[in-house]
């Protein structure tokens, strides 16, 4: 074999092994991020017994116990920030961060939200506006799909261009915004500082 043609093999299977490794962590982190959930008290699925792929209303108790909803949208965009996060911290250090370990931190962080997310404190906070009186939290079900959803937004972000990249968050921002009168713009700011006005016009008056 050539030096070069093993050379190239050589590296072809330490790039394979690295995926692995990847992957390993990635699995890791969703079983732990599940198995966290589930001691906290989270329920596996709906309590009605019924899985649905869509929920589509948001002012019941379904909201957020099955597997997509209008809030799905919200961790596509958690994936392209996280992704912009990974490419600014490139800038930053003067070179990319591996993809794997951009992933990895990416991964990490929604998992962490994931599990504060559910903490009684925030969804008490939650629950202190009109949107969410019926909040009480995410089923373990759903909280895996918002995981799923930004690992969609997460590689998206890597293989689309950055215009549609941006194109594609306003858009859902917008649409989700006048449908259900909440977005992920809306709901950091009524998390961090509820403003009455927004909370009225959330309930409808």
């Amino acid at each position: 074999m050539k030096r070069g043609t093993a050379l190239a093999a050589s590296r072809a299977g330490s790039g394979r092994g690295r995926a692995a490794i990847c992957a390993a962590l990635a699995v890791a982190m969703v079983a732990t991020t599940a198995a966290v959930l589930l001691a906290m008290g989270r329920t596996p699925i709906c309590t009605c017994g019924a899985v649905e792929l869509w929920h589509g209303t948001v002012r019941d108790s379904g909201n957020s116990q099955h597997l997509t909803d209008w809030y799905s949208f919200s961790h596509v965009i958690h994936g392209f920030l996280f992704y912009m996060g990974a490419w600014l911290i490139g800038v930053v250090r003067g070179r990319p961060l591996p993809l794997g370990v951009a992933f990895l931190l990416a991964l990490g962080a929604e998992c962490a939200w994931e599990i504060l997310e559910n903490t009684d404190t925030v969804i008490d906070r939650y629950r202190a506006t009109n949107i969410a009186l019926d909040y009480y939290g995410d089923s373990v079900i759903n909280s895996l799909s918002d995981i799923l959803m930004m690992i969609v937004g997460f590689w998206l972000a890597r293989i689309w261009p950055v215009w549609l990249t941006v194109t594609a968050a306003l858009l859902m921002e917008a649409v989700v915004g006048y449908w259900i009168r909440d977005n992920l713009a809306l709901n950091i700011i009524m998390l961090i500082h509820p403003f009455e006005a927004i909370d009225r016009w959330q309930a409808g008056s």
